[in-house]
């Protein structure tokens, strides 16, 4: 990924690189984004962009493993953030959702996340902190709660599902409060030139949507061109 291109990302919300990602594959069908409706720590910021850096967790009960097995896996946890080639995205599937109790992502894991320089974080499971969570280090979460239950990790650096979407580590992720999507490697060298090109259909309808004179005539010319030039 050029600098161009995760300049780019940052602009643009995950809706646009959904399309965008179909421009380039020329055809419909792309199936790799989330699921549902996603909760946003800070709705009105930019995207979270980079590769993924992955965990699982549990919060619900106490850990069966021995005490030291758990703190052994934190700190390696923590470790694996912390050599993370940047651009990078915490993605973390609870394995408790849909009932997940434990906010793992309030301000201290946020902010000592940020610290590492993770982008912010995607996550099936429960934030809190609202508020006083450090800005620039967004937070994608399935819902706020009060406690932290019993949260503990259970794996790291493994392939992990959230919202329905698959992410393997080190898949280039997109995510805002629309939601996420996996961007296919072999897109990512056309995707800037994608972008552009579903930009420049795009306003060949809005711009004639947001005219004073617009009826349903200049709609039709506009879809008609609007149509060629998606082919």
């Amino acid at each position: 990924m050029t600098p161009t291109l995760l300049t780019l990302l940052h602009q643009v919300d995950t809706p646009t690189v959904c399309n965008a990602i179909e421009v380039v594959q020329g055809k419909r069908g792309f199936d790799a984004f989330t699921r549902g409706t996603v909760l946003s720590s800070a709705p009105e910021s930019g995207a979270i962009v980079g590769y993924a850096r992955t965990a699982k967790l549990s919060a619900i009960a106490p850990p069966s493993e021995p005490a030291e097995v758990i703190r052994e896996r934190r700190m390696a946890y923590y470790r694996y953030m912390a050599n993370a080639p940047t651009p990078a995205v915490a993605v973390i599937e609870d394995l408790d959702y849909p009932a997940c109790i434990g906010a793992y992502w309030g301000e201290i894991n946020t902010t000592v996340h940020k610290g590492f320089g993770i982008a912010g974080v995607l996550t099936n499971g429960v934030m809190r902190d609202l508020g006083d969570l450090p800005d620039g280090f967004p937070v994608i979460a399935g819902s706020v709660g009060p406690s932290h239950g019993f949260v503990h990790l259970r794996d790291i650096d493994c392939p992990v599902t959230v919202f329905g979407m698959t992410v393997n580590p080190g898949d280039l992720v997109h995510a805002d409060r629309h939601g996420a999507v996996v961007i296919p490697a072999d897109v990512v060298p056309g995707l800037e030139a994608g972008i552009a090109k579903l930009m420049q259909t795009e306003r060949i309808v809005l711009d004639a949507a947001r005219r004073p004179d617009f009826d349903f005539d200049s709609f039709a010319d506009a879809w008609a061109e609007f149509e060629r030039q998606r082919t």
